[in-house]
């Protein structure tokens, strides 16, 4: 018997659940499918929220020939013989699962028939295209985001496997949030449950629960650690444990991800953002050795990369964190939502040309290499929000030590 995930697989956008922003009437998926103009796109999400559901629905609807390859067990060979078919087909689609695992010629050799509509790609990947997928493969395709799916989505879903999936007639689903909570978001792992719990109530009837799904919670997840669905799980306990400076933690969660096959340049990645978001201004060499730690794995790879991601791991859980930078940003982000646009002040602005200059352009700018301490006091934001703290010192010593100067500069106009 197939799993349950391909049971449920709907075959039309009518039955496709979640993603709305994409298939919702009028919006871009929907509208490319209904006037049959497809285009070549990266479908760009988390696992279990309908990538490669959405590409067969794509090719369903449009009555187009679909080709399938996974990028982890397929090269340059199985590429050409799909576009050689698609050539005698007049046309094809072609869905390539994990592009983010296809190196730069297996990429290649997908641009000559892209660009001349031989092939329709969609690809699909949980890592952002920008760094996974080569700039004129990209520049040929369309970027959508997939979002994890919502509570109404995946109680929809429980909803229409109970009813018609003759497995689970004995099921009877009293509470949902346990369900929702281990799934994550995720369309697979909540079949994955529900099949689990399917198997229990084969030889009696069983009502769901929150506490019954709690207790089979060390079985279920066992489950997922096989079938690797808790990659989004395990890189969270590695950044949550070296943001709670716990090397040993790290490091296990580390060692998790290896034992299970995770591609090192993920880890890398994740490492590299953790020394910025977390570590920041209280280590900044953080960064740096993150950073190398990126471009060793990318030429080392598996085995030796291991210990080039335990170095890295542990001298993050063992830094002094300091968030003030993140904070910093998202300040002025949401300020910017208030404010808006407001207009560079004339003294900051630059002035190429002599009209520019005329107009006020550049006067009154103090030049601060010309002042004791390279410093002297000027206003930098504009009027509308002179004097407004986005950025506070974390607590400590690196930043501390910046905050007493800084201090000593502003004489109380801001409060580091």
């Amino acid at each position: 018997m197939k799993p349950l995930a391909e049971r449920m697989r709907p075959q039309t956008l009518a039955n496709y659940i979640g993603q709305q922003q994409l298939v919702g009437k009028g919006k871009p998926i929907r509208e490319m499918i209904e006037a049959e103009q497809l285009r070549s796109m990266i479908l760009w999400g988390p696992p279990g929220v309908g990538k490669t559901t959405l590409a067969k629905i794509i090719a369903n609807e449009t009555k187009q020939q679909f080709f399938s390859l996974n990028a982890i067990d397929s090269g340059v060979k199985q590429v050409r013989e799909v576009i050689a078919t698609a050539k005698k087909l007049g046309g094809a689609i072609l869905f390539i699962d994990e592009i983010h695992r296809f190196n730069k010629a297996q990429q290649d050799a997908l641009l000559a028939a892209v660009e001349q509509g031989t092939i329709t790609l969609i690809g699909a990947t949980t890592e952002n295209p920008s760094f996974e997928v080569i700039s004129p493969l990209l520049s040929r395709t369309q970027v959508y985001i997939l979002e994890p799916l919502q509570k109404e989505d995946l109680e929809q879903l429980i909803h229409i496997a109970v009813k018609s999936d003759e497995h689970l007639q004995n099921l009877t689903i009293k509470e949902t949030e346990a369900l929702l909570r281990f799934s994550g978001g995720d369309a697979r792992k909540l079949y994955n449950l529900l099949e689990l719990l399917g198997d229990k109530a084969k030889q009696s009837n069983i009502e769901v629960t929150n506490d019954f799904v709690e207790a089979q919670s060390q079985q279920l997840m066992a489950r997922y650690d096989k079938n690797g669905e808790q990659h989004y799980d395990l890189v969270s306990a590695m950044i949550k444990s070296i943001r709670g400076s716990d090397p040993n933690a790290a490091v296990y969660w580390l060692a998790r991800m290896i034992h299970g096959g995770e591609d090192p340049k993920f880890i890398a990645r994740r490492l590299l953002i953790s020394a910025s978001e977390d570590i920041g201004n209280a280590n900044p060499n953080a960064l740096l050795l993150a950073n190398s730690c990126f471009d060793a794995v990318n030429k080392i790879g598996y085995p030796e990369a291991r210990i080039i991601l335990s170095q890295t791991t542990v001298y993050l859980a063992n830094s002094p964190k300091s968030n003030s930078t993140y904070v910093a940003v998202d300040n002025a982000l949401a300020t910017i939502q208030q404010t808006g646009d407001l207009p560079v002040p004339l003294h900051l602005r630059n002035a190429p040309t002599k009209l520019m200059k005329d107009i006020g352009y550049g006067d009154n700018y103090k030049y601060a290499h010309n002042h004791e301490e390279n410093f002297v006091e000027q206003e930098f934001l504009p009027e509308q929000i002179s004097g407004t703290n986005f950025y506070k010192a974390g607590n400590n010593a690196s930043e501390q030590k910046q905050a007493q100067r800084l201090n000593k500069f502003w004489k109380g106009k801001y409060e580091f």
